[in-house]
């Protein structure tokens, strides 16, 4: 047990210090990448609940699931948003009713 927190809290301070070292025109391109690799923790949190017997192990994993997923949506409603902003913005029609 004691190994396996050793080895979350190295992850988590890794990760934390590779996310913010990236600048921020690299934020959509790896936005992207995050949400398919969280497409696939997703499929590995599914099998990982599935194998185990535990009440508390299904639980973490459940756990595991809904962030990952939450994550997924929210990754691709943001790089959706930012997508937005590079479209060329249309004109109205002009009216009918208005002569030059």
């Amino acid at each position: 047990m004691l190994s396996n927190l050793v080895i979350f809290v190295l992850a988590a301070f890794i990760g934390f210090e590779i996310i913010s070292k990236v600048p921020q025109t690299l934020h959509t391109p790896l936005m992207s990448g995050t949400n398919a690799i969280s497409g696939i923790t997703i499929v590995g949190a599914l099998v990982a609940t599935g194998m185990v017997a535990a009440p508390w192990a299904k639980w973490i994993g459940f756990a595991a699931l809904v962030v990952a997923a939450i994550n997924v949506v929210g990754g691709f409603l943001v790089t959706d948003r930012m997508l937005q902003m590079f479209k060329p913005k249309q004109r109205p029609a002009p009216d009918a009713t208005e002569t030059s």
